[in-house]
């Protein structure tokens, strides 16, 4: 197992809303070093099938650990439930952690005992989340919407256009006139459109982003193999994407807290078979 403090954290997703888990690392882990690869070339996950994304996770988290990452953040829910396991049983000395819908402190929030899950076909059909919600959802109503469109328009830096607004009434609208009010954002780029969810939603309804605690998971988990870095990184974060994607940059640019630089990968670097 890779044991050097100094080493970086490896997280990847298929495009910008990993930045969203990224900088809540920043918040609570402020000396480490992250590289990050977003696999713009294959965005959207959500749609492909769970041996495909299966396969994309291994290869990714292949080569980061190649780069010489300490642990490896799935900073994807559609990824984590196609691959997490995969992933794990793959290199089972290595911290990896993933995602997953928020449902249980979702239950706990609800007054009214209704929420909604915003996330992506493949969470949706996926066994770890069917888990999650007979664990945890038990005499609560629960509504889903796999939110078609939406990461597509994030990525193309449309989150304010008035399209996206639109589908996300179309989204919400159905969930708020079944009384939910909590909604869970179970997939990393909606956190990005948390603002516009708000507007719709209210100021009294709740919006739970799981980033934080993937934070906290990850710096208990480093915490326990004495893989936390003692001192400030001082130079700077990479962030590789698989295809060059402006919105991303300019995601990049609002979100960065910390210097960093930004670079296109070949793909048939990280990639066993190209689509």
């Amino acid at each position: 197992m890779i044991s050097n403090q100094n080493n970086a954290i490896g997280i990847f997703d298929s495009g910008i809303g990993g930045l969203t888990v990224a900088n809540a690392i920043f918040d609570l882990l402020p000396n480490e070093q992250l590289l990050y690869l977003g696999d713009t070339a294959h965005i959207p996950y959500g749609t492909k099938s769970a041996a495909s994304i299966r396969q994309f996770c291994l290869d990714i988290t292949h080569y980061l650990l190649q780069q010489g990452c300490k642990a490896i953040v799935v900073a994807c829910n559609t990824a984590s439930a196609a691959a997490l396991e995969s992933l794990r049983q793959t290199w089972p000395d290595i911290p990896i952690i993933g995602m997953e819908p928020a449902v249980k402190p979702a239950v706990k929030a609800s007054k009214s005992g209704k929420i909604g899950i915003l996330a992506t076909a493949g969470t949706f059909d996926s066994v770890r989340y069917e888990n999650l919600v007979e664990r945890f959802a038990e005499g609560t109503t629960v509504l889903e919407n796999p939110c078609l469109g939406l990461v597509e328009k994030i990525e193309a830096g449309l989150q304010a256009h008035p399209a996206t607004i639109n589908l996300l009434n179309k989204i919400l609208q159905p969930m708020l006139e079944e009384e939910v009010d909590t909604f869970v954002l179970g997939c990393t780029h909606y956190p990005i459109v948390k603002e516009q969810i708000q507007s719709i939603v209210g100021p009294n309804a709740q919006i739970i982003n799981p980033a934080p605690a993937v934070a906290k998971q990850l710096k208990k988990r480093l915490e326990k193999l004495a893989l936390l870095r003692q001192l400030p990184f001082e130079g700077k974060h990479q962030f590789l994407l698989s295809k060059y994607n402006l919105a991303f940059e300019n995601t990049l640019k609002r979100y960065g807290k910390v210097p960093y630089s930004l670079s296109e990968i070949d793909p048939s670097k990280v990639f066993s078979n190209l689509i």
